[in-house]
């Protein structure tokens, strides 16, 4: 796959976190491609559901296999805005991802190269070629403000708080 497939894919990804975003959610989106055309997507619905398991890559892992009618999903490549956690990397390994793309590092709880690296470990039966990097600076940008904002709202509610009780 050439360079702007890929960015394009990674647009698409960075639109499901955008749309998570515009819910509250943490932005992180992600979709699957097989054969040039998108079978599965997702963004975080963590808090709106109130399951620690509906991260983006599991709901567009969940759709894929819908789509294409199996869990076997050998010949796809998952996009995702930010580095897979443990979880998420264990669902590839387990659907059988060919090839994950992601944007941002995750340095809290990144399994696919910076905590750990569970997608090219030789003791699974499977691996997912790991493509990191792709379209970063807009990824880590979309978090960034996302956690801004909140850390701003939190500064104006102790701020109403204080003079409140003043």
């Amino acid at each position: 796959m050439n360079q702007s497939e890929s960015e394009h894919y990674m647009d698409l990804a960075l639109e499901e976190a955008r749309a998570a975003g515009l819910i509250g959610e943490v932005p992180i989106g992600a979709v699957i491609v097989h054969d040039g055309q998108v079978v599965g997507r997702g963004h975080n619905l963590r808090e709106h559901s109130q399951d620690s398991t509906l991260h983006a890559e599991i709901l567009a892992i969940q759709e894929a296999c819908m789509t294409l009618g199996s869990w076997r999903l050998e010949d796809c490549d998952l996009y995702v805005t930010l580095e897979p956690c443990p979880m998420c990397a264990g669902a590839m390994i387990n659907s059988r991802i060919r090839r994950c793309y992601y944007g941002a590092p995750d340095p809290k709880a990144g399994a696919a190269g910076t905590l750990v690296d569970l997608l090219s470990d030789q003791r699974f039966n499977h691996q997912v070629e790991v493509v990191a990097g792709l379209k970063q600076a807009e990824a880590a940008g979309l978090l960034q403000n996302f956690f801004r904002g909140i850390r701003a709202k939190r500064k104006a509610a102790k701020k109403a708080r204080q003079e409140g009780s003043a």
